[in-house]
């Protein structure tokens, strides 16, 4: 029988999720065998960043993360068709049978399209010009130069809507809510960020659904007509499950999971998008969250006594014209800080208890953006002058060296020692260890973080 640490792994999936599992079952000291099968003809990449393939950006080859660990048998273009749990086999679409001790399933989510006569066909497939984003293969559908229509209100549809923008072409944002992200900002934000899409020159039609659509038009249901050779669906996702629930698996939204990821069957677990940990709260979407099971369940596979406590979340709009941000929750909280400066569109609150950051919004203030993240992830008091931190003033951080392999842009998978050695190549300034190793160019949410490493390079006081 295996003993933990050189079972035979078997992960299902091959996303951010489950290629930093697999890079860091090695790091944790597993030596037995692993077997990935991806159902995407091509290797992982970095699915934060598609909207910057969308904008032209970055090229579909620059999102490709490391290949994995040397003895790893990937399998791409392979889908799982069936669980064998009482024989502990895998079945994939290429006939083969793949033997486990522990299964990791790690299929992600789907695009969520609303039950709309005119984006599905009765064939159940998309109608020609209805597209969603999920993967590469859904950027080069976007390909033509017609008006698109995007309908949603979320992070994604604000990205998207803006990445086409950037592309030139005419865009209108569709959404249901009062104003986009609506679900994640007060309403003073809400205005801000409207007018901000505005001056962007994407049109807004909030507050109203799309009931039809015909000849390249789509209607609202206030009877206008929007412009909309293509429709890009951005109307959430859900948590792929089905393989799970055919094994008999426990689902709610997503695959049941205790703290240590493990599903009502021991021998197989579940992380990232597809998976729901304990808390009650669904899935923890996102590439964060992500990273923090892959790690947790690294350690575990390999022998450890790892557990996953989810972070609170930070979120930051993928758009280089947008500084927004949102992280925590303000339960609890006991002070309230507010800035508004509606000339400028720029907007915050924080949300405090004992002096610590429980939750914040902020827009159009980027240099606060990194202080308050970082304050926040390292649970650190806020600096008594409120409107000084706000402003961008520069705060005094408690000093602490993080471990080289710290991981330090998720979007690219970036860590400490990559920038390290990016530095000791000659890229001696944010831009340049941005060039380097595409550190920053996704969410730009980890700008601060490569600040602050860049300014530890030089005073020699980091990993070298």
């Amino acid at each position: 029988m295996s003993t933990p640490g050189t079972e035979r792994i078997v992960v299902v999936g091959y996303g951010p999720a489950a290629h930093r599992l697999v890079e860091r079952l090695g790091r944790h000291g597993h030596r037995g065998e692993v077997t990935v099968l991806g159902d995407e003809p091509a290797g992982a990449y970095s699915r934060p960043l598609l909207t910057s393939v969308l904008d032209g950006t970055l090229t579909p080859g620059a999102l490709a993360l490391p290949a994995p660990p040397e003895g790893t048998h990937l399998r791409l273009g392979v889908t799982a068709t069936a669980v064998d749990r009482h024989r502990r086999l895998v079945r994939g679409s290429d006939g083969r049978a793949y033997p486990y001790d522990r299964l990791v399933l790690a299929t992600g989510a789907a695009p969520l399209v609303p039950d709309l006569p005119w984006a599905r066909g009765a064939d159940g497939r998309l109608t020609p010009g209805v597209r969603t984003l999920r993967t590469l293969a859904h950027c080069a559908d976007l390909g033509s130069g017609d008006p698109v229509a995007v309908v949603g209100g979320g992070p994604l549809a604000v990205e998207a809507a803006l990445a086409l923008r950037r592309r030139g072409r005419d865009v209108t944002l569709v959404h249901r809510g009062r104003y986009p992200l609506d679900r994640h900002l007060d309403a003073r934000a809400g205005e801000s960020l409207s007018a901000r899409l505005r001056a962007l020159d994407v049109a807004l039609c909030t507050g109203r659904t799309a009931e039809a659509r015909t000849g390249g038009k789509l209607r609202l249901d206030d009877g206008r007509w929007v412009a909309a050779g293509e429709v890009l669906l951005c109307t959430g996702v859900a948590p792929r499950t089905a393989l799970a629930r055919a094994a008999g698996l426990a689902v709610r939204t997503g695959v049941v999971v205790d703290d240590k990821l493990r599903t009502a069957d021991p021998r197989v677990h579940a992380l990232g998008d597809c998976a729901e940990p304990p808390g009650g709260t669904g899935p923890h979407f996102g590439h964060t969250a992500a990273w923090e099971q892959a790690e947790a369940l690294a350690g575990l596979l390999a022998g450890g006594r790892d557990r996953y406590t989810a972070a609170g979340p930070v979120v930051r709009l993928k758009a280089p014209e947008m500084d927004l941000v949102w992280l925590g929750a303000p339960d609890g909280a006991e002070e309230t800080v507010v800035f508004a400066d509606a000339a400028r569109r720029r907007y915050a609150r924080l949300w405090l208890r004992d002096g610590r950051v429980r939750g914040a919004v902020l827009l159009g203030l980027g240099r606060a953006i990194a202080a308050v993240v970082r304050l926040y992830r390292r649970g650190e008091p806020v600096p008594a002058d409120r409107l000084a931190l706000l402003l961008g003033s520069p705060v005094e951080y408690a000093g602490e060296r993080r471990p080289a392999d710290a991981v330090v842009c998720h979007c690219a998978h970036v860590t400490g020692a990559d920038l390290a050695a990016a530095w000791r190549a000659g890229a001696r300034t944010v831009a340049g260890l941005a060039a380097a190793t595409r550190a920053t160019t996704g969410c730009g949410g980890c700008v601060g973080e490569v600040r602050g490493w860049c300014a530890a390079y030089a005073r020699g006081t980091e990993a070298r």
